[in-house]
């Protein structure tokens, strides 16, 4: 799926990092070979560790920052340091797609800290995780709807923010997607001449993802699904429906022809 902004991130570090610019602009010496040995876990002031983390972030090494943020948590953890980190650290792994990790850790911080200013791109955060794990629909939905729920639950919170707002517009992709997926396998099944699953598949497009682009075609198969159930009536109430709602559309076009070739002097139920 699309990759969200950068700078939309960046501006959230700025602000997630304000009184911390000093402490950062004067942290430890960069170190040779950006891997997690140079991670070793010793003691350290809290200031200088999630100085260093911030750098390694900043310098495109997102794991050993994520693990570094996950020591200020560990070596701190009644400091103020140790929230902010916990949050850095789940964006961290974002940034390296340890999607799970970050997830993890995002719900950790909902959990301890729900009601903090930065509540809102928590959940949005676990919402992104998601949605960039999205496969194809040739495959398992399960994470698209987890994504569905998460983007959801960000709209339903905090509905006012810029984070819902940019939620909406991926509701209606994942939505989309989720049609796709439900009118491939009606295909399949109408093809296999398993009239009524496909209708059921159809069905579910026209009345669950009745704003995405796949309902044009969920009600031209209706309609032919419903033909070859002998279910003339039917047929003409979807033509109908698609003829009301779409009428300039290639569907209805070819809906028209059927109920027109058989289906004749039918009247809709």
């Amino acid at each position: 799926m699309t990759t969200p902004s950068h700078s939309k991130h960046k501006l959230f570090l700025a602000a997630l990092v304000v009184g911390a610019s000093v402490l950062t602009a004067g942290c430890a010496s960069r170190r040779g070979g950006d891997n997690l040995k140079n991670t070793a876990y010793v003691a350290r002031d809290v200031e200088t560790l999630y100085a260093e983390a911030k750098r390694r972030l900043d310098g495109g090494a997102p794991k050993i920052a994520a693990a570094l943020f996950d020591e200020v948590e560990r070596q701190h953890p009644y400091s103020p340091w140790a929230r902010r980190a916990q949050l850095m650290g789940a964006f961290s792994n974002y940034v390296a797609q340890e999607y799970n990790p970050a997830i993890q850790a995002a719900q950790r911080f909902l959990s301890i800290h729900p009601g903090n200013k930065d509540a809102p791109y928590a959940y949005y955060l676990i919402g992104l995780c998601y949605y960039e794990q999205i496969s194809d629909i040739q495959r398992d939905q399960k994470v698209t709807e987890q994504a569905l729920t998460a983007l959801q639950e960000v709209n339903r919170r905090f509905p006012t923010t810029q984070y819902a707002a940019d939620a909406r517009l991926k509701i209606d992709l994942v939505q989309d997607h989720l049609a796709g997926k439900e009118m491939e396998i009606g295909r399949y099944y109408e093809k296999s001449g398993k009239w009524i699953a496909a209708q059921i598949r159809f069905q579910n497009v026209v009345d669950s993802y009745q704003t995405t682009s796949h309902v044009p075609e969920a009600l031209y198969r209706l309609t032919e699904t419903s033909l070859a159930l002998g279910l003339p009536a039917e047929a003409v109430k979807y033509a109908a429906v698609l003829g009301a709602n779409y009428p300039g559309s290639e569907w209805y076009e070819k809906a028209f022809g059927l109920v027109q070739k058989h289906a004749e002097g039918v009247s809709a139920t």
